[in-house]
């Protein structure tokens, strides 16, 4: 058995880790903890706006940015970005330091400190290169369950952004908004 993505670029799985000989995903619990964690944590960011893209609008203007199609990183310190950031990701991760972040809970942070820096890749640079095959081949992963990993699938944009709980309230943000997906 090979490696493969699901639903985004960038995470990938043995397929021995996810899928029983049938081809049907295992339960969750048969999975180790570690792809268990991806594939739980990947149900939240699919279809998720991108983060460079949010690093430009805002939550004022989400429908101006970009569905996320790749994700790097561990998860909940993971960089989601759409296809026209993903290459300032890969030449931050190869040719500017990004890569001493790896497996760090400070690898989102310093891709974002890049990035609003102004920081890019250079014209013409190219992203990973991946093998696409046919999403609707695999079948959806199971649900996790909230009570087992609800730390996985909550809303933990207040934690990745800094804000205490006093500064969230003084905000006056609804950090539970159900955003608009992008298909």
């Amino acid at each position: 058995m090979g490696k493969v993505s699901i639903g985004m670029l960038g995470w990938r799985f043995d397929e021995a880790d996810i899928l029983d000989e049938d081809g049907a995903f295992l339960p969750l619990e048969e999975m180790p903890s570690d792809v268990r964690d991806r594939i739980i944590r990947l149900d939240v960011i699919y279809n998720a706006p991108c983060n460079a893209c949010w690093l430009i609008h805002g939550d004022e203007h989400l429908e101006e940015c970009n569905t996320a199609r790749y994700v790097y990183g561990e998860p909940l310190s993971e960089i989601i970005l759409c296809h026209d950031h993903e290459p300032d990701f890969v030449y931050w991760f190869r040719e500017d330091g990004g890569d001493e972040y790896r497996g760090t809970d400070e690898f989102e942070d310093a891709f974002y400190e890049w990035f609003l820096a102004g920081n890019r890749a250079p014209d013409g640079y190219e992203g990973m290169e991946y093998v696409s095959t046919d999403p609707d081949d695999l079948p959806r992963p199971p649900k996790a369950d909230p009570e087992k990993h609800g730390d996985l699938m909550g809303d933990d944009v207040a934690d990745r952004v800094g804000l205490s709980d006093e500064e969230i309230a003084a905000a006056d943000v609804d950090f539970n908004a159900e955003y608009p997906s992008r298909k």
